[in-house]
């Protein structure tokens, strides 16, 4: 008989899933799939014409060893990731089809985890955060409608951990190089009179870095309430992390790359010796702690509902060692040492964010046999400060510790409601749609902003098409109209536009017990594309603007196969040309027209391989390889921006022992990361200055700088967890 995959699973689950529990016992426990209902009103199956990715706490376990969440996704089709201290621990990013992580919209149980003013997504503040991660999805392009920043490369939607139905404990620790080590602990009380749990987990980790001084200290938190009944599901969480990381950002220069790779220029200064000192506190400092309360409620057999409040406070500082700075950069009047006016002082400083971000998000769900409809939406606000204060000066004049040298607020409120609607017209044919209305409210009086005060509104309709050819084929296509507002550091650079994406998908999807294969094409086109031009602000931040036309055309393959009874291969390409249309630069002091140049850091090719042996049940050996094509760190194509193509290898392995007595398991794991000792970048920076030449025919010579963050060579990390 043939399988008819369509409505009512549109977005995750039927009502039965209530009471369904997953087939086998994880190591935690055994859990209940019924929290999926949480974020079923943004994810998508294989029934909808939306390209994605799913990855699963097991898929992830063996690697997750202290490592972030991107390094983790490092592996999935279309993901560049880097990280600035070179090993994956501090901060990392993540990038998809060339899109930075500011346009990639993250929801962690449907609640929007995206910086409110940079759009960023800070990781380093939640670390080890896989560990209390049930699974995640990556929506490539567009994606459907969900709260938060639009979605200008993909849209990652994060599930916390699922109830536990039964107890368990868990400790888990790792060592590797760089000094690496982590601890975590967790548990689980099991459902406590068939309706109650409490779980939790507490972690730190530690590592130098590979660049030098590119140390992080990080301690985490995750405790969760849970009640579920026959028709209700309520979660209360706590989480939430304070990470102290000395400052990587300003990467090395070509030299560098050559000779020294680690070095780190954070810090440096010349003591009254002339020698090279480094100050030892130049760290990123920085708190975030998140609540909150996600209720479901079955009220019909065809009507649910999910809402969530949440509130997260964040806090913390840069501080900086500053050699020879203006005074009047702090609005300090020079100082009179020995009768002589004094204008630079040594001084250390630290830049401050004191931010509050708080709302609710809901959505309604009904199911019937032709259609699935959701209505949904939220209102959210962010409450920031920004400040800068002097710790210490050589000459301080009349100030005093602490005193703040600027002081100003920036506030944002994001409202959107969405309606998503798919209906089956008959056993093959479905369609698709889904209108979004979303409006954005910005204000913010910096020094680097300006004066701001904007309001923005955008209507963001989706519609697609699935076929089923047969219980194992699928087609689809989708187009999807998607508008973004400008982040704050666009701003700095005048009055920014937002940005217009047509996204157009079109995909086949086949699904065998032993083989999966998904495929697509894309063509995105933007409007007003805010792109990296490569340049980084004072602190650290990459730059963007506005550039009128440009697209992306790409066609990605993703395949999972059986190969016999113990070798299961996962590989995946992509492949695209990205490229900004007749683009326009000022060298020289003359405009120049440089026609269809690459976008920055957007490779034409990017390759992804795991390969699995299982020779028993218990063990798993996996050979993981990641290859990316050359970027250009700017848009106008120069030689000086070119990061150079590179591949890595990782050989990861676990092995379980049952014990089945007070302890039950103990599973150890060993991950060797670029096991052949690649010597590669994967991020940098690149921009231009201008300077006076009399001998040019403008007075004006146009000059080059770049920087690069070089990655570390092969180095391990080992780790045991033990259940009870």
């Amino acid at each position: 008989m043939k399988t008819i995959f369509t409505i009512p699973a549109l977005f995750g689950l039927t009502m039965g899933l209530w009471a369904q529990e997953k087939p086998s016992d994880s190591l935690e426990g055994k859990k209940i799939v019924l929290d999926e209902v949480l974020v079923s009103a943004i994810r998508v199956t294989k029934e909808s014409p939306v390209t994605f990715s799913n990855l699963g706490k097991d898929q992830v376990k063996p690697r997750n060893l202290g490592q972030d969440i991107p390094i983790l996704m490092n592996f999935l089709p279309s993901v560049v990731t880097t990280s600035d201290a070179g090993a994956g621990i501090g901060y990392t990013s993540i990038r998809v089809r060339g899109s930075d992580n500011t346009r990639v919209n993250v929801t962690i149980n449907g609640i929007p985890y995206n910086d409110a003013e940079s759009h960023g997504s800070f990781w380093v503040n939640m670390p080890d955060f896989a560990s209390s991660t049930e699974n995640l999805q990556l929506q490539r392009g567009v994606g459907t409608s969900t709260n938060g920043s639009g979605a200008f490369g993909a849209s990652l939607n994060i599930l916390t951990d699922a109830i536990s139905k039964t107890a368990y404990g868990q400790i888990s620790s790792s060592i590797g190089s760089f000094n690496t080590l982590k601890n975590n602990i967790k548990f689980s009380t099991g459902l406590l009179n068939e309706h109650v749990e409490i779980s939790g987990r507490l972690s730190r980790i530690n590592s130098d870095g590979y660049v030098d001084r590119a140390a992080s200290s990080l301690d985490s938190y995750f405790l969760q309430g849970a009640y579920k009944d026959d028709n209700t599901l309520i979660k209360a969480l706590l989480f939430g992390g304070h990470e102290v990381t000395y400052q990587a950002w300003n990467g090395i220069n070509a030299d560098s790359l050559r000779t020294n790779r680690t070095y780190n220029s954070a810090g440096e200064y010349t003591d009254e010796n002339g020698d090279t000192q480094y100050y030892g506190n130049e760290v990123d400092n920085y708190k975030q702690n998140h609540a909150q309360l996600l209720w479901n409620e079955r009220l019909t057999a065809s009507w649910s509902t999910n809402i969530a409040l949440h509130y997260t406070r964040g806090r913390g500082f840069f501080e900086q060692y500053k050699e020879d700075d203006d005074l009047s950069t702090y609005g300090i009047a020079p100082a009179v040492i020995d009768g002589e006016d004094v204008n630079t002082t040594d001084l250390i400083r630290r830049r401050w964010l004191d931010n509050h971000f708080y709302g609710a998000v809901f959505s309604a769900n009904y199911v019937n046999k032709n259609f699935n409809l959701i209505l949904g939406g939220g209102w959210n606000k962010y409450e920031g400060g920004h400040f800068g204060e002097i710790i210490w000066a050589r000459f301080a004049n009349n100030t005093n510790y602490r005193d703040r040298y600027y002081d100003n607020n920036s506030s944002k409120t994001d409202f959107n409601f969405y309606t998503k609607l798919n209906y089956a017209l008959d056993e093959r044919w479905s369609l698709f749609g889904d209108l979004q209305y979303r409006s954005v409210g910005y204000k913010a009086n910096g020094e680097d902003t300006g004066l701001v005060d904007d309001t923005f509104d955008f209507f963001n309709p989706k519609a697609g098409l699935t076929f089923d050819l047969n219980q194992n084929n699928n087609l689809y296509f989708s187009y999807a109209m998607v508008h973004r507002e400008p982040n704050r550091n666009d701003y700095e650079s005048g009055n920014p536009r937002p940005e217009q994406l047509n996204d157009f998908e079109l995909g086949w999807r086949y699904v065998s017990s032993d083989f999966q294969v998904n495929s697509n094409l894309y063509y995105m086109k933007y409007k007003d594309q805010l792109v990296l031009t490569g340049e980084l602000n004072d602190v650290g931040a990459p730059l963007r603007a506005n550039i009128g036309d440009s697209y992306r055309l790409g066609l990605e393959i993703d395949a999972n196969l059986n190969l016999g009874e113990h070798f299961q291969w996962q590989p995946n390409l992509a492949l695209s040309t990205n490229r900004n249309e007749d683009f326009v630069f000022e060298r020289n002091g003359t405009l120049e027209e440089l026609g269809n140049t690459h976008i920055a850091f957007s490779p034409d090719i990017v390759i992804g391989n795991k390969l699995n042996y299982l020779p028993t049940e218990r063990i798993q050996l996996s050979l993981l390889t990641k290859y990316v094509g050359k970027q250009y760190m700017g848009n106008i194509d120069a030689d000086d921006s070119v990061l150079d193509s590179y591949s890595t290898t990782d050989f990861n392995v676990q092995y379980e022992i049952n014990i089945d007595s007070f302890v039950k398991n103990i599973v150890f794991s060993a991950l060797v990361n670029n096991m052949f000792n690649a010597k590669y970048v994967s991020n940098g920076y690149f921009g231009s200055f201008d300077y006076d030449d009399t001998t040019s025919a403008t007075g004006t010579t146009t000059g080059f700088y770049s920087g690069y963050y070089p990655q570390a060579g092969t180095n391990f990390l080992l780790g045991a967890t033990v259940s009870f």
